[in-house]
């Protein structure tokens, strides 16, 4: 047995079959089910986008930025440090810029004014000449800053996306979608307002920004549905053929080829601009995307590159760090992980927090800690099953600052408040999750053979890219034999094997699945989920299932039948709930020794590993021994007893050695066993045996080694002869746990432990 390391959810496993009627299952799954739906899911076009104009509050706002531009009075752009940010903030530049205003773009340094605007920023801008203030991808929460804004004569306009509280500041003007009741597409990315504002002041599709656009919409993880698809769709395209010339360096640095897809967004181009703010300020990633000069920005995007290995570095580091405070600390931890420490970059704390949700299962509050201010301050990253937005908000007064999402949010907390806020979120936790909860969730789209899985399906699977938050890479469910199973990598911590379905073949490629080599069996069926991807390798392309989990929900048998040194591949391995037993012969390896068997045939515990070292006395035995232990795994370790299936004589052995006696009138034991197996061929025990079964059914008398024929005899079967008998039931057991295929055994334990009757009779196919 294998247990998931997820929990996995599925509507069927049964099989579908064209790669037509695949992607009308996928699309069902989404909510896409008219043709004319399905019909603008797969080809979707400006068409299906939203007027602007339905935006609450865009035509008084666009009455504004218009009377600041004729006047020649300045506008500052103020946005928020992360990629999304970034590309908003680049977006309403230029729109203003090309509408001739005067403006200019403010980002708040992370580190040292803190996330969205801020009053002395406010003061500083108004100082500098501003007196109208756009936010793009923040503001919805400032509220002090707002207020000081009106106190001192600056006009606000809020364009944003993030949650709404329960009030909204008072700001000259708020363009959010979550606020406009006429605005039925809820859920654009920052860059998705200022895309639309955009629209709305230019009067006109400015498809030169749909590039950035697609960028901040998959780097905010916002979901690609709705209208979100449908720019992400166009980004994509426009981002292939880019003139920007700093996108065109940022590819370069990021390896980016000609083709252009979500995950060299998510993996490539999205974590080089969110570096740059994540550890210092974000405008040189502005600088980036606004830059004309190409060597200026090739120079900016070596600069960004170099930034995002070094962030790469820290994120190892502190999330190292994190994991052995939560190690050091697991009671403190037990349902939601709040850690914090002085000295950590709190601009990668957001990651590191995503790290230890997928190491721990749990919702994660990770807090750079700041003795002079006596504040803790970082990011928090949640499981499905807890809205960190929700149950943060309900212990808002242990916050000084708090926002975020559903699954992220960003804090500050008072350093005497801590300890109260995680006993409160722990708190909360027990009371609202179950054991379930703690388990990563993943929705299986469909079960397929392995037959199925083609380049034809991968090619057909691509039209429902982009894939993102609520439109998922399909995965996919296949059951098959694992077979030439190995560990892969510099340090050995990734899996691959080849998965057997009815003579189909598809290679499978675990990420740190490489422990799993010691819990696999080369022919014992395995479940796996995946998702499908193309291996190019020797220009040969094929299909490869990427990893996402594995199951064996019967019992698992480990063959190490006649390994002399079995031990190094298994005791390293099982883990403490582990059984060692003998049924005759006791074993010690290392600190571990074996334990008799008839102790735990005499009562009912269950383990979750069993270790046989030796051969039973009787089949009834071995299969007692597991149905009192009921192991989930069973690992046999023992050596057959090479002379036993030779010392099993036929019936006209017997006829021959009996008649040679009554002709010899006498049989020295020691002396004529040795003649005769010289004669024969024949192994001394098996002699012995012969001899052992004579004189037990009084075919003849020993007498100081001396065997003499026995004058009158009573015809008896050799059966009835315990010798015999034992000799026999011996040579079947071995012939069963010992020298039978490794399928015929499988079949043989999983028929006996359904029986309820003696196991001596089971009668298997194959033995």
């Amino acid at each position: 047995m294998l247990e998931s390391k997820m929990k996995w959810s599925f509507d069927s496993l049964e099989p579908v079959d064209e790669a037509q009627t695949i992607i009308t299952h996928l699309l069902e799954k989404r909510g896409v089910t008219t043709d004319k739906q399905q019909a603008a899911f797969l080809s979707p076009t400006i068409d299906e986008l939203i007027d602007p104009s339905c935006l609450a509050n865009i035509e008084k706002v666009k009455g504004r930025i218009l009377d600041a531009i004729e006047a020649g009075e300045p506008i500052m752009i103020l946005g928020d440090y992360d990629a999304d940010g970034v590309t908003s903030t680049v977006v309403m530049m230029e729109t203003l810029t090309e509408l001739g205003a005067v403006c200019d773009c403010y980002i708040p340094n992370r580190f040292t004014e803190g996330y969205g605007p801020n009053p002395d920023a406010m003061r500083k801008i108004k100082a500098d000449g501003f007196s109208l203030v756009i936010t793009v991808d923040t503001g919805i929460a400032a509220f002090d800053s707002v207020e000081v804004a009106n106190d001192i004569g600056l006009d606000v306009i809020i364009t944003d996306h993030h949650e709404v509280q329960e009030v909204l500041p008072e700001a000259y003007a708020v363009i959010h979608p979550k606020v406009s009741d006429d605005y039925a597409f809820k859920v654009l990315a920052g860059v998705g307002v200022a895309f639309k504002l955009s629209q709305y002041l230019l009067g006109y599709f400015p498809e030169q920004f749909l590039d950035l656009v697609a960028i901040g919409t998959v780097s905010d993880l916002v979901p690609l549905i709705g209208e979100n698809r449908v720019l992400t769709t166009l980004g994509l395209k426009k981002l292939k053929q880019t003139t920007r010339t700093g996108l065109i360096a940022l590819k370069h640095v990021a390896g980016i080829k000609d083709d252009v897809d979500e995950e060299d967004i998510g993996f490539g181009i999205g974590p080089r601009l969110n570096a740059v703010g994540r550890l210092g300020s974000a405008l040189p990633a502005v600088e980036l995307l606004m830059a004309t000069d190409p060597v200026e920005a090739n120079q900016l995007a070596e600069n960004i590159n170099n930034i995002n290995q070094e962030r790469q570095e820290i994120v190892k580091t502190i999330a190292a760090e994190a994991i052995e405070l939560v190690e050091n600390n697991p009671e403190e931890h037990a349902r939601v992980i709040v850690v914090a420490k002085e000295g950590w970059n709190e601009g990668v704390l957001g990651i590191v927090a995503s790290r230890l949700v997928r190491t721990y299962n749990r919702p994660v509050l990770c807090l750079a800690i700041k003795p002079g201010q006596g504040i803790a301050k970082g990011s928090a990253r949640s499981i499905e099953a807890f809205n960190l937005f929700e149950h943060g908000m309900s212990v808002r007064d242990l916050f000084i600052h708090f926002g975020g999402h559903s699954q992220a949010a960003g804090m500050t907390v008072d350093l005497t408040k801590l300890t109260e806020l995680r006993i409160a979120l722990n708190r909360i936790a027990e009371q609202t999750l179950k054991a379930e909860d703690y388990k990563e969730h993943k929705q299986i789209d469909l079960a397929v053979d392995v037959s199925q899985l083609t380049l034809d399906l991968i090619s057909t699977l691509k039209r429902l890219a982009p894939f993102g938050m609520a439109n998922p890479k399909p995965l996919f469910y296949v059951t098959g034999v694992p077979k030439d199973i190995r560990k892969i990598g510099a340090d050995q911590t990734h899996l691959k094997f080849s998965l057997e379905q009815n003579q189909f073949q598809v290679n499978v490629i675990g990420f740190g699945f490489g422990q799993n080599y010691y819990h696999l069996n080369q022919d014992q069926m395995v479940e796996v989920i995946g998702y499908l991807s193309v291996n190019e390798w020797n220009n040969m392309r094929s299909v490869q299932l990427m990893l996402e989990d594995r199951r064996i929900l019967n019992q698992q048998v480990f063959d190490f039948r006649g390994r002399k040194f079995w031990y190094k591949d298994v005791l390293p391995h099982v883990g403490d709930d582990t059984l060692m037993v003998h049924f005759n012969q006791p074993i010690t390896v290392g600190e571990k020794q074996s334990e008799p068997s008839a102790k735990w045939i005499n009562q009912s515990q269950t383990v979750k590993n069993l270790i046989v070292t030796d051969l039973p006395e009787s089949l009834d035995e071995f299969l007692t021994l597991i149905k009192q232990t009921l192991p989930e795994n069973i690992y046999l370790c023992y050596q057959g007893d090479e002379a036993t299936l030779q010392v099993l004589p036929s019936r006209d052995d017997f006829k021959w050695l009996y008649a040679f006696i009554i002709k010899q009138g006498q049989f020295y034991i020691e002396r004529d066993s040795t003649r005769v197996a010289k004669h024969k061929g024949w192994k001394i025990n098996k002699i012995k045996f012969m001899i052992q079964v004579f004189s037990e059914l009084e075919f003849v008398k020993i007498t100081n080694g001396v065997l003499t024929p026995n004058p009158s005899v009573d015809k008896r079967p050799l059966e009835t002869a315990k010798h015999y008998q034992r000799q026999q039931s011996k040579i079947e057991m071995e012939s069963i746990l010992y020298y039978s295929s490794y399928q015929g055994l499988v079949s043989w334990i999983l028929a006996g432990l359904e029986s309820t009757g003696s196991l001596e009779e089971e009668k298997v196919n194959g033995l």
